[in-house]
């Protein structure tokens, strides 16, 4: 249930519908837009009394919201949801490049990569310190200290870091260090994790299980901003498919239809979508033209050498020009990098 407010409502006119539903035995979330105010009800909405709440005079309605997920529907928040990281804004009219590579494997091989992808207009820098891999014998990561070492790269070039966070108990020492904690795939449905990010305050970005419908998506989502954190950022990164001749197929269709349903920003990662350098920038370019709020790209100064991922990564300088052909697709459809 979410009830909006009237036009100009004061701060103590919305505390008031916030403490009602509070006894009503809800929990209250305010999101505060350009002309109005919504405040959600979530919680057993059997407890609400509609007929109390539509009698207090600063309140417009009270509206029902259908979906299974409450707090992520474009029902509880029309506008789009705009993050800021450090002096990134993510989900505005400017598309976000996050660039870097798999794994964090030496000083000299990420330092080396962060100040080209900060060159060549990277937004954001990413990379590994705890890798989750197919296989238990692959490099597994640096852990604490990939993530110094992370911390080392974002004072050099100014880029906030990103990075994934694999098991509850990581999330303090993950959160010490990265600007933004990454969900992987395989932990989309991992809910003692999602609880967990939930209740920190750093933006999450929450990719797409293997095999995961748009709704299971969402849910996830619920489940952080249910705890209190609000500031998600959802990722397409390739489902598996029928498809041989890439590692994934990158389901662009998530993009549009994400974009009807819910408020938050979506990003696309068109390395692990596609497993093939040579199929990342098309890809990345169709990801921009579909209305991608966002990429994450791949990229090392070795492909060849990379301890993991060398197939999708770009080199820096094919990096490079995928920045400047990207620029003409996003001016096409109203963006800018």
């Amino acid at each position: 249930m979410v009830v909006i407010m009237k036009a100009k409502s004061s701060e103590e006119d919305i505390e008031h519908v916030a403490e009602k539903i509070r006894k009503m035995g809800l929990k209250p979330h305010i999101s505060r837009g350009i002309e109005r105010t919504v405040i959600g009800a979530i919680g057993d909405e059997s407890l609400l009394n509609i007929e109390q709440l539509e009698a207090i005079r600063a309140v417009d309605k009270v509206i029902p919201v259908m979906k299974p997920y409450k707090l992520v529907s474009r029902e509880f928040r029309p506008e789009n949801t705009i993050i800021q990281i450090g002096n990134v804004s993510v989900g505005g009219d400017k598309v976000a490049v996050i660039a870097g590579p798999c794994s964090v494997e030496s000083r000299e091989q990420l330092m080396a990569t962060a100040r080209e992808v900060k060159k060549a207009g990277a937004t954001l820098l990413r990379g590994g310190a705890f890798k989750p891999r197919t296989s238990p014998y692959s490099f597994q990561g640096l852990g604490e200290e990939g993530l110094k070492l992370l911390a080392e790269a974002r004072d050099a070039t100014g880029l906030p870091i990103v990075t994934e966070v694999m098991e509850p108990g990581q999330v303090a020492l993950v959160a010490r260090y990265a600007d933004v904690l990454q969900i992987g795939a395989r932990n989309m449905q991992n809910y003692p994790l999602l609880k967990a990010v939930g209740k920190i305050h750093k933006p999450v970005l929450l990719k797409r299980g293997l095999s995961a419908t748009l709704q299971e998506l969402l849910m996830s989502a619920e489940y952080i901003m249910s705890e209190g954190n609000h500031h998600v950022i959802l990722c397409e990164r390739g489902i598996r498919t029928f498809c041989e001749f890439s590692r994934n197929t990158l389901d662009l269709n998530i993009v549009p239809a994400a974009k009807k349903e819910t408020h938050l920003p979506i990003f696309c990662d068109p390395s692990h979508g596609t497993g093939k350098y040579d199929l990342v920038c098309p890809m990345a370019k169709a990801a921009v033209a579909c209305g991608a709020d966002g990429l994450i790209i791949e990229v090392h100064n070795n492909p060849e050498e990379a301890s993991s991922d060398g197939d999708q990564s770009l080199t820096p300088k094919n990096f490079a020009k995928l920045m400047h052909d990207l620029e003409p697709v996003a001016k096409a459809v109203g963006r800018r990098l």
